[in-house]
């Protein structure tokens, strides 16, 4: 197994266990997330479509007010401990809305609840996840073996739609929390041996006693508010904010043009799920095809900025492909798929690879409100902006406009890839 790793990932002594322990931890992760997403999206059409654009400012709101918590327990709790209490807080929550869900408590009112309470979750545990590996591993190990990583993930964004497609009329919808929850716990006990492990590398491998020495002891320190003055400090942070916004400025134009068509294919909230959950199987497939065969060494190869930047390609490409084709549900399901894909596949690694270039504080507490507050407030508006486009044109014109955004996007993605080249080699000098 480590021979046909080295092999497929180009690993390097002391990277394997880790490696393989990283791969889970994302594997247990994306399992549970995407089991959850197709729900998500199925409960978010709950009251009619024109109610989703609240639902993404409350989501703001909610990230807004989570974020400084999560900075608090970093800076008072080592990572070996920080990360099982919240992802055992987050398993508790499942818990509950099972039992709402099951007593069939106000269900409109539970299913936006929910909507929101999920999308919490994926800034908490997938943006906590990466600040992990982006603590654990240097940026020449982050082009290397975030494909393979990602690669886990991908499995588990497989598995977590096939479970929901296959369960959801068999169990019901609340019995998947249940199933979800064991799976976050299992991405906790791969958290904490994924802890061991790299204690072990560090005595092995240069790279990760450069990135990673005596962290998993070490609190982050500094105050709960702290990330917020980060952001105002740093371009370079500035940058990754911009790209993240656009990011939903073009993600959220598709899902709300994917939601007008799935919404007039489908009526009821079972067979909504079916085709959400079609749609996030390709994507993992996709994804996991890319990350095993290509990631590494395209990342290694041509560099992370022209490595982020094929995802605002593909949204160029995509939008045209609706202009032409605004209603067929072939075309906007293969689009987001093909995006999706995409995102996780390459440009995402990319996005994580700059983090490994910043400081503990930045990856802990600023990255949380970039994937988070940042995030969510960009949704927010652009679910805002969105419904002013759509008031004043067509979806094919709406498509044209944001595919000429994605253009200037590109150039961006490109931008940070220098600056995160130069971050690199100036933290090299001075460990040198």
């Amino acid at each position: 197994m480590e021979t046909l790793i080295k092999k497929v990932v180009n690993a390097q002594s002391g990277e394997i266990k880790a490696l393989l322990w990283s791969f889970l931890y994302f594997f247990f992760l994306l399992s549970t997330y995407y089991m959850l997403l197709p729900l998500r999206d199925a409960m978010g059409l709950e009251g009619g479509t024109r109610g989703l654009s609240w639902l993404f400012a409350a989501t703001f709101i909610a990230t807004l007010i989570t974020a400084p918590f999560q900075a608090a327990l970093v800076a008072r709790l080592p990572r070996s401990k920080f990360i099982p209490v919240v992802y055992l807080f987050l398993v508790a929550n499942m818990l509950i809305f099972w039992a709402l869900i099951s007593a069939h408590v106000a269900p409109i009112v539970v299913a936006r609840a929910f909507f929101i309470w999920i999308t919490v979750f994926s800034v908490f545990t997938v943006s906590i996840f990466w600040s992990f590996m982006a603590d654990l591993y240097s940026a020449d190990q982050s082009k290397r073996l975030f494909g393979f990583i990602g690669a886990g993930g991908s499995i588990g964004s497989i598995l977590g739609p096939i479970l929901t497609g296959t369960l959801v009329k068999e169990i019901g919808v609340a019995n998947l929390l249940l199933i979800s929850s064991v799976l976050l716990v299992m991405a906790v006990v791969c958290a904490n041996r994924l802890e061991g492990a790299s204690a072990e590398a560090q005595a092995a491998n240069p790279d990760f006693q450069a990135a990673s020495a005596g962290r998993q002891k070490n609190p982050v320190g500094g105050g709960m508010f702290d990330g917020f003055g980060l952001l105002f400090k740093s371009p370079y942070l500035g940058g990754i904010g911009l790209w993240v916004f656009l990011l939903s400025f073009a993600g959220t134009m598709l899902y709300f043009v994917q939601a007008e068509v799935v919404s007039a294919a489908a009526t009821d909230t079972a067979t909504r799920t079916q085709i959400f959950a079609q749609i996030a199987k390709w994507v993992g497939i996709l994804s996991l095809a890319i990350q095993l065969l290509a990631t590494g060494r395209i990342v290694k190869a041509i560099g992370t900025g022209p490595a982020a930047a094929l995802l605002p390609l593909v949204f160029v490409v995509g939008f045209i492909a609706v202009a032409m084709n605004p209603a067929v549900l072939f075309v906007v399901a293969g689009f987001q798929a093909v995006q999706r894909a995409t995102n996780f596949g390459i440009a995402n690694l990319a996005r994580e690879s700059l983090w490994t270039v910043v400081s503990r504080e930045e990856k802990f507490k600023a990255k949380n409100i970039i994937d988070g507050s940042v995030f969510r407030a960009a949704d927010a508006l652009n679910a805002q902006i969105f419904n002013l486009m759509h008031a004043l044109m067509s979806i094919p014109f709406l498509s044209v406009v944001t595919a000429g955004v994605a253009g200037g996007w590109v150039l961006l993605s490109l931008g940070l890839g220098r600056l995160q080249e130069r971050k690199a080699k100036d933290q090299a000098a001075k460990a040198a």
